[in-house]
């Protein structure tokens, strides 16, 4: 649902925006799918004759592209509004887009800190919610239908060689800590036709590398009646697409494009992708597996459909059918009833995986979850520290040791921009996802080059043009 509540005069904002430009300016505070949603968000503004500012302080709109995954991300944007007060006391229209629950919605609006909301159903409705918003109206708009924005070229922001590219937008998991499945609603996969295109511009763009992304994209599946083959719509058959072979189109029909994905759920993934990834030299090998805790009896309570044994079951699988595979991971420490024993048993599996990264946090109760409603956050502030601070610590180990591994071998690497420590050096991502600098020679960013790994830190390697 989309809510405006506008309970103070706006006549000033009448005044100056209905009959002037409107530039909007956006921020995102969240995931990479509030990346790719900003774009798509500033290419329905700009069809609709608006004007994207480059500058914070000549924009008369701003937009701020919220995420709700974690508390802090939230405190972030609370402080940001504050920081903003004075463009705000000058008639600035102030908006919120994205991921955000309905309680700090009816908090931001109430408050009068923003001055309309959209969620990511209703982005096609920001040109109307906000032309609505500068006459003062009150408007409850409610989305017909789920959005995929699959008939949306999004505007790209980076002109540099990598993007994102939405495959599926919502979630069906409902892991009891997770307030996605109602910030962003229930899950719908793309048209395979439309995401294929878009890679297609964006290769002819200039692009080298894209980023497939879902909150799942293990569980993409497209069904309809086909107007691809022939067969399909003789016989009134319907035609289904799965993650992999989605992945094996886009590997095939763009062969010159590097292709990464995230994120995917372990319950989800199957070894035809596996098998895919290792068939495509131009598919990337990194999996980033979230795992969030090496209890059973933990993932019973966060709803995560597997079992411990099932997930070491799959990265052996993985390790099997794609060996030169780097695997990161999400870890959330001090979930409800978590005890030592469920401390070890993470950190036990984290030293069976011996993961080359990952993303480590402890749990933050998020309102509106089942988490939230039902189990008791009953782990100390002190504890859930300490155990974040173990699993990372642990983690660096790891990371040292797997970035071993790559000592005095040759690594293709993707030039992404000029290292911030030295303008002499360049850096890259190899295809397993892993920084890599090495001297500037001859080469700019977008080319891809071969190098030979020198030296090591904990998060990346060094090394000489080969």
């Amino acid at each position: 649902m989309a809510v405006i509540m506008t309970q103070k005069n706006y006549i000033m904002k009448k005044q100056i925006l209905f009959n002037s430009k409107k530039y909007f300016y956006i921020e995102n505070f969240g995931c990479q799918m509030n990346v790719s949603d900003s774009e798509i968000i500033t290419s329905i503004l700009l069809r609709n004759g608006f004007n994207l500012s480059k500058s914070l302080k000549e924009a008369n709109i701003i937009l701020l592209n919220s995420c709700s995954i974690r508390e802090k991300a939230e405190i972030t944007l609370k402080n940001r509004l504050k920081e903003l007060k004075n463009l705000k006391d000058k008639y600035t229209l102030f908006g919120i887009i994205g991921c955000i629950t309905k309680q700090k919605i009816k908090y931001f609006l109430n408050k009068q800190k923003v001055d309309f909301f959209a969620n990511p159903d209703s982005y096609k409705e920001i040109p109307k919610i906000i032309y609505s918003c500068i006459r003062g109206e009150k408007i409850i708009y409610t989305p017909k239908k789920k959005e995929t924005y699959s008939d949306i070229i999004p505007f790209h922001f980076s002109k540099k060689i990598k993007s994102f590219l939405s495959i599926t937008r919502g979630c069906d998991n409902m892991c009891t800590f997770c307030i996605v499945p109602f910030t962003r609603g229930r899950e719908v996969s793309r048209d395979p036709n439309s995401i294929i295109k878009e890679a297609q511009y964006l290769f002819e763009k200039g692009y080298k590398e894209i980023t497939l992304l879902g909150q799942n994209v293990d569980s993409y599946k497209w069904e309809s009646k086909s107007n691809i083959d022939k067969y399909y719509k003789k016989h009134n058959k319907k035609y289904t697409i799965n993650f992999s072979e989605l992945l094996e189109l886009i590997a095939k029909k763009i062969p010159f494009i590097r292709i990464r994905f995230s994120t995917s759920n372990p319950h989800d993934m199957s070894d035809e992708v596996l098998k895919i990834i290792s068939k495509y030299k131009n598919i990337c090998k990194h999996i980033h597996l979230p795992v969030q805790s090496g209890s059973n009896k933990i993932l019973k309570l966060m709803n995560r459909k597997y079992t411990r044994e099932k997930y070491l079951s799959l990265i052996k699988r993985i390790k099997t059918i794609v060996p030169e595979c780097s695997i990161s991971h999400d870890i959330m420490t001090g979930f409800c009833e978590e005890n030592e024993k469920d401390h070890l048993d993470t950190l036990s599996l984290m030293n069976e995986v011996k993961y080359n990264y990952g993303y480590m946090f402890s749990y933050s109760p998020r309102p509106g979850t089942y988490a939230y409603r039902n189990l008791p956050n009953n782990v100390p502030n002190e504890i859930k520290k300490k155990r974040l601070i173990e699993i990372i610590e642990l983690q660096k180990l790891h990371s040292i040791m797997r970035m071993k591994e790559y000592l005095g071998k040759e690594q293709e690497i993707l030039i992404e921009g000029i290292s911030k420590k030295s303008y002499n050096y360049l850096y890259g991502r190899n295809s397993q996802n892993i920084v890599v600098v090495f001297p500037k020679g001859f080469y700019k960013i977008g080319d891809i080059v071969k190098v030979k790994i020198q030296k090591i830190t904990s998060a990346t390697l060094i090394g000489n043009l080969c």
